[in-house]
């Protein structure tokens, strides 16, 4: 959730896809790999060591971090969301990560570093932008809005 990825594709990484060190958390999302810092570290560092649903038959050398009920597969997505629903709304939290991503880091970069398309990133930087300025409109009188202004005269037009 903390890097807006859909459920979907979490209950889909494999133990390849994260690092655990001593001194650093580590999970490669689309192209990127994202470190994770205190305290979004500590869940992975946990799962990583005491991995108890190791202990079955049905998943002796699986590779998969969220593994499922089935030999060799992972969890499925609605489980998972399900799981979490108990905490919170996984899609509300993916949706608000997304946002802010878009408010500290260019479209093209959010994409490609998190596997989504520009284009979906781009509608939620424009949402996340259309709040800011719903706020600092609200903070502005009035009076000191920037207005369009026309009259017949084209030396007095003010934009």
């Amino acid at each position: 959730m903390v890097f807006g990825q859909q459920v979907s594709d979490i209950v889909q990484l494999t133990w390849d896809d994260v690092t655990v060190t001593e001194e650093l958390v580590t999970i490669s999302f689309g192209t990127v790999e994202i470190a994770l810092a205190s305290p979004l570290d500590e869940p992975w560092r946990k799962l990583a060591a005491t991995p108890t649903h190791h202990q079955t038959a049905a998943h002796p050398n699986s590779n998969w971090i969220f593994r499922g009920g089935s030999p060799g597969q992972h969890l499925r997505a609605s489980t998972l969301t399900q799981r979490l629903s108990a905490l919170f709304s996984a899609r509300a939290a993916r949706l608000g990560t997304l946002h802010e991503l878009t408010k500290l880091a260019p479209v093209a970069i959010v994409a490609e570093g998190l596997g989504y398309s520009p284009a979906t990133i781009d509608r939620h930087a424009l949402a996340s932008s259309a709040n800011y300025m719903e706020y600092m409109s609200a903070l502005t009188p009035p009076s000191k809005r920037p207005g369009i202004t026309r009259s017949l005269n084209p030396r007095s037009e003010t934009l």
